[in-house]
């Protein structure tokens, strides 16, 4: 396979796989899979929580196809898949656990639109505690915050975590 058409599968892999963390993420993480997901709408107490399990549940078939095209002469596609697949993970890694939920320390703060619109959006689907009427499953896009925040209104917030103590006293 030519590098250039590697390429191109690499990133429409990376594309792909946010149609697919948003249907995880949806129907799995807040369906059969809230027992581990639920962790993740809860403050964490340590350095790790029960949903980390899905980092490696979603790094299997990466590693698998990376073996696979390098080692088993799958061939070069399931390499650019895999990477691809590696590639989104990485993506997500320092948006989702460092930028939004700050695992590791940082400075950065959000200047361009689109970085503000994500992050707000994954806030505001934190806000709520329950696997049911939650809003924004995407990482790298998500519908504008005032769409969110209306349609936490029209469901009456169901779900929304209450402010914290120091925030009901002022």
């Amino acid at each position: 396979m030519h590098w250039s058409l590697g390429i191109l599968l690499f990133a429409a892999t990376i594309a792909a796989m946010e149609g697919f963390a948003y249907a995880a993420h949806r129907w799995v993480m807040h369906g059969p899979g809230w027992f581990l997901h639920k962790s993740h709408h809860r403050p964490r107490t340590g350095n790790w929580e029960l949903n980390d399990l899905y980092a490696v549940i979603f790094a299997v078939p990466s590693i698998v196809l990376l073996l696979g095209g390098v080692q088993l002469d799958w061939g070069d596609w399931a390499t650019w898949v895999g990477a691809g697949i590696a590639g989104y993970g990485a993506i997500y890694f320092g948006f989702h656990d460092v930028i939004v939920h700050k695992r590791l320390d940082h400075r950065y703060l959000p200047k361009s639109d689109y970085m503000k619109r994500i992050v707000q959006a994954h806030r505001l689907h934190h806000v709520v505690e329950t696997r049911e009427g939650t809003v924004s499953f995407g990482f790298l896009w998500a519908p504008r915050p005032e769409v969110l925040k209306a349609t936490l209104a029209a469901r009456g917030h169901a779900g929304v975590r209450a402010p914290a103590a120091q925030d009901r006293a002022g």
